[in-house]
């Protein structure tokens, strides 16, 4: 058959189909494939600390390869401390070390998986970790990071205006810095100010994500039910999510000491416990 050029009518008729072929394709990954809502368990305290102890032995267990998996995190803080320092940037350090909060739980999708292999006894490798990639799963987890990332981007929004709000009228030095915020009635305010608001982005993304990650990589849910069975955990255990969520932001505050260091085990500690504490608050199917 002789095969002809076609007109850009014709081409454009063809992109357009294969486009809304592609985007009828993430539409319907983001829907799932599961139609039954995960069953929610009540959680305690208790289930809290065995999620650590849990997460802390999968880290034991998988160290050679979550240490070349998240050795990356200290890094990016070390860049941001040091363009923090450098620049006029320096008033966001603190804005931007905690945000990594805000967008850890997508981050640590390849923890995720690296402890449901171990859990079900399968051999586990370093390349595992990237096996999310390819699971029908990718489009919503991709989204929910994107949806992250625009809290944490309003996050840094809201922290400059507090910001100017407060500490505006002085420009901030290295040396400086600290007195300023330590040592003056406006740098108080800013410290009262920011950490309730920090506080409210926080326990946002807490109730979104405490478990819609790990649901996503386990099943097949789509993005709005894992979205919604987060909220249903937290609503169930308001007290033990919130006691999470203070685990977590206090064991990134220790690991980001010095330098950062830390996260290189806090980091996979709480990837890893983050998927027990699922286990725990979402029944199997």
């Amino acid at each position: 058959m002789v095969k002809t050029i076609g007109n850009p009518l014709t081409w454009t008729a063809d992109a357009a189909g294969a486009a809304g072929s592609h985007m009828a394709e993430a539409a319907r990954r983001m829907g799932g494939r599961e139609t039954e809502p995960p069953q929610v368990r009540q959680i305690t305290y208790d289930d809290l600390l065995a999620a650590l102890a849990t997460g802390f032995e999968d880290f034991m267990a998988l160290r050679s390869d979550v240490l070349a998996l998240v050795v990356i995190y200290p890094l990016i803080g070390v860049m941001l401390a040091l363009i923090a320092v450098n620049t006029e940037l320096l008033p966001y350090l603190f804005p931007m070390a905690s945000g990594f909060a805000l967008v850890g739980p997508v981050a640590a999708t390849g923890l995720y998986e690296l402890s449901r292999r171990r859990e079900a006894g399968e051999p586990t490798r370093w390349s595992d970790a990237l096996t999310p990639l390819r699971s029908p799963s990718m489009a919503p987890i991709l989204a929910l990071g994107g949806l992250l990332m625009a809290i944490f981007v309003i996050w840094m929004l809201v922290a400059g205006m507090i910001w100017q709000i407060t500490l505006g009228a002085q420009s901030p030095t290295e040396a400086g810095f600290l007195a300023q915020v330590l040592g003056t009635n406006a740098g108080w305010g800013m410290i009262l100010l920011g950490i309730p608001v920090g506080a409210v982005f926080a326990a946002l993304v807490l109730a979104l994500a405490v478990v819609s990650v790990p649901l996503l990589v386990d099943r097949n849910t789509g993005l709005p039910m894992a979205l919604v069975t987060s909220w249903r955990v937290t609503r169930t255990n308001p007290g033990p999510v919130l006691a999470w969520g203070a685990i977590v932001a206090g064991l990134l505050v220790l690991g980001s000491l010095p330098l950062f260091l830390g996260l290189i085990v806090v980091m996979p500690v709480l990837g890893h416990a983050s998927w027990h504490l699922y286990r725990c608050a979402v029944a199997p199917r």
